[in-house]
């Protein structure tokens, strides 16, 4: 896993370091990573380009940053949801996509341009995978015990499938962020999803008891 809370708390508190941050994230949402200038970044937080470089040693600084940020609240979301199914697992489940698709659709230019990177930049493949290994070790779990109380069949195991779906609602919501032509409107995405966990982790009827 990548190093987390690389920089120190002096810039981290630095409003123009914040100011850096929004202005990247903003930028972020209207044009790629590769089309934003070091000059744009300076100029929308308010300081001259040599000043960047007491802050970010380059662009991708910028994106991995953005992105421990993501992922911190992708924790924060994980951590505050429901471990026990056995009352309406169908809405718990929701409820537990749904942080998922509300967390990247929140930010959602840092979050393309985390998976346009993360084959070039092996710091942010290994932040965007630690994001996903949170939520396959919380869905892995609660598939099991889903399993283990009779809810869900046996079959693939809890850890295949966990990977498996979390993979998917990465694929899907991804195509749906970046605008691909084939992809399902952002609007039907959490629908989707919901349903299509229920029938995987359920059987068929997707009708979780």
């Amino acid at each position: 896993m990548a190093q987390r809370g690389r920089r120190s708390p002096r810039l981290s508190g630095d409003d123009r370091y914040e100011a850096l941050l929004q202005a990247a994230e903003q930028l972020l949402d209207t044009r790629p990573l590769e089309g934003i200038s070091i000059e744009e970044l300076a100029t929308g937080a308010g300081i001259s380009r040599s000043n960047f470089y007491f802050y970010f040693a380059s662009k991708d600084e910028v994106l991995l940053a953005l992105l421990d940020r993501v992922i911190a609240e992708v924790e924060a979301r994980v951590a505050a949801l429901p471990r026990e199914f056995t009352r309406e697992p169908a809405a718990a489940w929701r409820r537990a996509i749904g942080a998922f698709v509300d967390v990247f659709s929140a930010h959602r230019g840092v979050s393309v341009a985390a998976i346009a990177s993360r084959h070039r930049s092996a710091d942010v493949l290994a932040l965007w995978s630690s994001s996903m290994q949170t939520w396959v070790d919380y869905s892995r779990m609660v598939i099991q015990a889903e399993q283990d109380r009779g809810a869900a069949p046996a079959g693939i195991s809890a850890h295949d499938l966990a990977i498996t779906l979390t993979l998917m609602n990465e694929r899907v919501l991804m195509a749906s962020l970046s605008g691909e032509s084939l992809a399902i409107d952002h609007a039907s995405v959490l629908d989707v999803l919901s349903e299509t966990w229920g029938r995987t982790i359920y059987g068929a009827a997707g009708s979780p008891s």
